[in-house]
Parts: structure tokens; C-alpha cells; sequence
């Protein structure tokens, strides 16, 4: 069980989809019958046949579990066309991702199975058991363990357990940005659980929406002090069926938040969560809201609505989001000027913590030393933001949006080299910092490091790294707010 078992990151996590055996594509035309196609499936012992005309083009595919939930139990004409029972959900990486992120992919699409592709053709899949395999302990098993959920209550003790498997992972040197993965796989599983859940007691929504997360979860960046930061988009209805739909959303997202907020993430105490009437909105709506941000942007609407920029999608139909992406980059193609100048403001409002003899300005509770270390973060979340919307470059994470940045020729490699360990340090420091709260001082984890839990080297470190973010932030000041001063 995952209480009692250390966890081993060994050689798991620098393994890649290339270096796993994986099985050789098994392709059948569309027009195949399905019975023919359950016997090429038991002939070959496959669970998983894969629906297509080659293996640069394929279209869909069935397994075990599609014969028996379409076929059998609806009993269908077994020589009915293998497309009309086929899932055209199909899900690729590549030979060179790394085994932990076709974990992660699997979780996050709900798929059990991956094409493996090199370039544009596909040549073999893997299974979540075969991955699953080379890891018999660990967070991915965990993982599936909170998929099996089935209420609240259960889903509120998986929570509990997350702090002592990331210490686990921290003490074992694996890199934060992988934790950071995984504490957000672990919280989108947990919320669509509860989605899930709430649709089956109050019934299949009116109309096509998106449930998307925003923050630190948008960019796949939480740490265990985390609150909830959701909203919903629905689509569009004619005007007599808005109060209706609109009744319904406001309804479900309340109960998705109270439940969320029963298993361990707060209620946002700004408000940007779903239940808010505010963030529970028509795709019109959305879009009139980024447009106003955009064209008619206030230091003061920067400072509450940057959020909204780091947002995914965990529920629903993506594309509902996706297309209020597409009206932001309209929208960003051609902003007010003072767009970018009130972002570049608010990414100057927070000063790295030190004096003028290079210590660490701090801040004291009861006597002891501490700085808070989110605030420090956050410098350089907003600079990858600022400089990506601004080359419309539409990553959210912050560490994938300086390698892109990097790409694009706006950061030197030294420059995002320094920007992302500075950033993942700080985040390492952070986990660790927030983990031993939870297990050794039995606290909610906060954002405060003491000073006198650091080391020298620790304390040495800081201080290169808040130079860096100093550095960068001259650099926003001269190509965002033209004031080098």
C-alpha cells in the first residue's frame, strides 16, 4: 500500500516510450466486419486492434471492453462495419518522451492506450498495465488508486496521503517540475472524479461546456497550499433556454466546489471558482470579458485577471476553450498599448527580498525569520507570461514557456537556463518546505520559509538566484514600460 511503501524513482523516471518493448501496430480497413475483426484480435492475442488504411493514417480503434459494452450488450449486428463501434479518440507520443509523461498523458486523456510515433507515422502502442509495470510502486499506482474513488469522503483521505509521497519524491532528488506534474494529475483526477459524480446526481447538462482550471493549476504548477482557481464555460443557447441552462451550471458548479473544498481545496477566497456566478459564464460572455481585459486594460484589472491567462481545460468539451484562446489571440494581435504596459507594471510590483547588503529581507512570526517564498516565485511567473502573450505564444506552464520563448529566439539559452533553475529550485524549496509542515509539524502548509531552517549553501543560493530575477525584471522594465529607471 502506498502509506507504508517508500517510493522509488531509480531509473523509472529517465526511461523513455523508446526504450520499452512496445507492441507492433495491428491495422484493420473501416469497412472490416466486426466479427472479423474480434477474430484478428483473438488470433493475435491483442486486446487493442487499431482502425485505419496505414500507419500514417488511422482513424480509430477498439479493444476488449468496445466489443462487449457496443456489441454484445447492445447486441449489435456482429457484421456490422468495425467503424461504427470504433473510438476515434486517438492518443500519440513520441518514441522520445520520457515514460512518466505517457503516464501523465494517459491520466489526463482518460485513454488506456498510446500510439508510439516518430515523425508523422505510427509503428507501435503501448498500455498503461505495460508502463505501469515498470513502476510496481510509486505515484502513477496512486494515481490509479484515486481514479477508483468512489465519494468524497474517499477521495478527501487520498489527499491527505499526497504530502508524504511528495517529500518521498523531494528527498529522493527527483526534479520539481515532475512533481509538479504529478500533484496536478493527482488534483485533476480528483476533480473529475467529482464531476463525474455530480453529473450523475443531478443529471447530463443541458448544453456542451468546458470546465477549466486557472493559476498555478493551469500551469500545471501546484504544490500542496492550493485552493481552487476553476470556472465553466457553456455554449451559447437561444434566449428561452439561457435561465435554464444557466440555473443548471450555477447549480453543479456549486456542488463541484463545495466538494472540492470537503476533500482539501479551499475555497478560493478571491472568488475565482466556479460557484462564483461571475466565472460561470456563456462562451459570448467569456469572450466580452478577455476583450475588455485586452482593449480596455487598468492596472488594477492586470492584477486580477492575469489568471485568466493561465488557463486549460480538465472537463467537457475542450474546444469550447479553445476557441475563446483563438478570440484572445485576435484580440492580442492588435492590444492597447497599455495592455503590455500595466503587465509589465504588475510583474515589477514585487521586489526580490534583498537589502542592500544582500541579505534576505524578511518578515517575523513569533519572533522567527521568514520570507515568503511564493512571493519570490512569482516575479518569474509573470515575466514567462508577459514576454509568451506577447509573441503569442500560448503555453501555460511556466517553464514550457521559457524553453519556447528560448525557441523563439527571445531568451539566449544562458538566459532561460538561469530563469528555469532559479524557478524549479524555488519550487523544490517550496515542496519540501510545505511536505514537512503537513507530516513533522502536523500544520497546514503555508508559503513561509524560515530562515533558520536553511542551510548556508541554501541561504547562498537565494541570494544568486534573487540577482537573477532582478536581472530579468530590468529587462521587462525596458521593453514594457520604457523606463529604465
Amino acid at each position: 500500500m502506498i502509506e507504508t511503501t517508500e517510493i522509488s524513482t531509480d531509473s523509472f523516471y529517465s526511461k523513455k516510450v523508446g526504450d520499452l518493448h512496445y507492441r507492433n501496430l495491428r491495422i484493420c480497413k473501416l469497412d472490416t466486419p466486426i466479427f472479423q475483426a474480434a477474430q484478428i484480435m483473438a488470433k493475435e492475442k491483442i486486446s487493442c486492434l487499431f482502425i485505419g488504411d496505414s500507419n500514417e493514417e488511422i482513424q480509430g480503434f477498439v479493444t476488449d471492453i468496445t466489443l462487449r459494452d457496443k456489441v454484445i450488450a447492445k447486441q449489435m449486428n456482429p457484421s456490422n462495419p468495425i467503424q461504427d463501434i470504433m473510438d476515434k479518440g486517438i492518443v500519440a507520443i513520441s518514441r522520445d518522451a520520457y515514460l512518466y509523461e505517457a503516464l501523465l498523458l494517459m491520466f489526463q486523456t482518460k485513454t488506456r492506450y498510446l500510439l508510439v510515433k516518430s515523425e508523422s507515422s505510427y509503428f507501435g502502442w503501448i498500455s498503461r498495465t505495460k508502463i505501469l509495470t515498470e513502476q510496481s510502486q510509486g505515484p502513477f499506482i496512486f494515481i490509479q488508486s484515486v481514479k477508483q474513488a468512489m465519494n468524497v469522503d474517499e477521495l478527501r483521505e487520498k489527499w491527505r496521503l499526497v504530502p508524504k509521497i511528495i517529500h518521498q519524491l523531494v528527498q529522493n532528488g527527483l526534479k520539481s517540475e515532475i512533481i509538479n506534474q504529478i500533484i496536478t494529475t493527482v488534483s485533476d483526477t480528483i476533480a473529475l472524479r467529482v464531476i463525474e459524480n455530480v453529473i450523475s446526481e443531478v443529471g447530463n447538462p443541458p448544453a456542451k461546456f468546458v470546465f477549466f482550471v486557472m493559476g498555478s493549476e493551469g500551469r500545471g504548477e501546484q504544490t500542496l497550499k492550493t485552493d481552487q482557481d476553476n470556472a465553466i464555460i457553456y455554449e451559447d443557447k437561444a434566449n428561452e433556454q439561457r435561465e435554464l441552462v444557466r440555473d443548471y451550471f450555477l447549480d453543479f458548479s456549486n456542488r463541484v466546489s463545495t466538494d472540492l473544498d470537503h476533500i482539501g481545496f479551499s475555497f478560493c477566497l478571491g472568488g475565482f471558482m466556479a460557484k462564483n456566478p461571475k466565472w460561470t459564464h456563456s462562451l459570448s460572455h467569456w469572450k466580452r470579458n478577455y476583450e475588455s481585459w485586452i482593449q480596455e486594460s487598468t492596472q488594477e484589472t492586470v492584477m486580477k485577471y492575469s489568471t485568466f491567462f493561465d488557463c486549460r481545460p480538465i472537463y467537457g468539451d475542450f474546444g469550447i476553450l479553445q476557441e475563446l484562446k483563438n478570440f484572445m489571440d485576435q484580440q492580442l494581435q492588435n492590444p492597447t498599448e497599455r495592455f503590455f504596459m500595466n503587465m509589465g507594471t504588475n510583474a515589477l510590483l514585487f521586489e526580490p527580498p534583498l537589502t542592500f547588503l544582500k541579505n534576505i529581507r524578511t518578515f517575523k512570526i513569533e519572533g522567527e525569520k521568514f520570507f515568503d517564498i511564493k512571493k519570490t516565485m512569482t516575479p518569474i511567473v509573470d515575466l514567462a507570461r508577459i514576454f509568451a502573450l506577447k509573441n503569442r505564444i500560448f503555453e501555460t506552464n511556466t517553464g514550457k514557456r521559457i524553453t519556447a520563448l528560448q525557441q523563439a529566439g527571445i531568451f539566449t539559452e544562458r538566459e532561460a537556463q538561469e530563469l528555469q533553475h532559479a524557478y524549479y529550485y524555488l519550487m523544490s524549496l517550496r515542496l519540501e518546505k510545505q511536505a514537512l509542515m503537513i507530516i513533522e509539524e502536523k500544520k497546514k502548509p503555508e508559503n513561509f520559509v524560515s530562515l533558520n531552517k536553511l542551510t548556508k549553501v541554501q541561504m547562498v543560493t537565494l541570494v544568486e538566484i534573487f540577482k537573477v530575477i532582478k536581472e530579468f525584471q530590468l529587462k521587462i522594465k525596458v521593453e514594457f514600460t520604457k523606463n529604465i529607471f
